[in-house]
């Protein structure tokens, strides 16, 4: 799945995406930094989970049967394909059951949410509230599938429904945080959502990333929009 690309490879995505001023910073001493950051935070984040993680694994186990991880393919930069991992917060079903959920969908544009999602857990309830279930996704930041800072990664069957100017979100990584994770995140349509990330990718620098991240811990705090 590595080696797979969404758009057939990065030249096919900049055909459809066309150039986006600002996201092209693939050298220099912000991406260095950048990746050196997303290392430290993501073996530091790592080393802190780690005394919850058999409690964490223990009451998914106890709920429902199944596995303790939820894997995912998902669309990253330059709609390089990915394996994408979280704590499993929902049946073991719940794929099979998306299509007769769609009448249910409040979300707009190329997502799906639902706010009361039958199909998830009381125990992953709590891990979606608290922000818990993406602890895993610090593994695919230390492979450099992600970023800690970055537009949230959407499934293969949302990104298909992109516009050209939607798929520009996809310039720089996905990430674990970001403007549209610390402004509201659910309450915000999909047209806010995908705006907010677009000026991520052409304003991206420290100052932003480190304003995101700032904002986090109390977006987290408050759990405003997460479900």
């Amino acid at each position: 799945m590595a080696d797979e690309y969404y758009y057939g490879d990065r030249a096919g995505y900049e055909a459809f995406a066309g150039p986006v001023e600002g996201a092209r910073r693939d050298v220099g001493a912000y991406a260095f930094g950048k990746r050196a950051f997303d290392v430290a935070a993501a073996l530091g984040g790592l080393f802190l989970v780690m005394p919850l993680l058999p409690f964490i694994v223990m009451l998914i186990k106890l709920e429902t049967p199944g596995p303790v991880l939820f894997r995912q393919a998902r669309v990253g930069r330059y709609g390089r394909m990915f394996a994408c991992f979280k704590f499993r917060s929902m049946a073991i079903d719940a794929e099979a059951r998306k299509d007769e959920l769609v009448h249910l969908n409040e979300a707009t544009g190329a997502a799906f949410k639902i706010k009361d999602d039958p199909r998830i857990t009381g125990v992953g309830r709590f891990l979606r509230r608290s922000s818990l279930d993406e602890f895993p996704q610090l593994v695919n930041v230390l492979r450099g599938d992600m970023s800690v800072v970055g537009p949230r990664p959407q499934i293969p069957s949302e990104v298909a429904d992109y516009t050209p100017g939607q798929a520009r979100r996809l310039a720089v990584k996905p990430g674990l945080t970001c403007l549209w994770q610390v402004s509201g995140r659910s309450h915000l349509d999909f047209s806010e959502w995908m705006d907010l990330d677009r000026q991520y990718v052409e304003a991206a620098g420290v100052g932003l990333d480190a304003r995101i991240l700032l904002r986090t811990l109390p977006a987290v705090i408050q759990r405003k929009g997460a479900y």
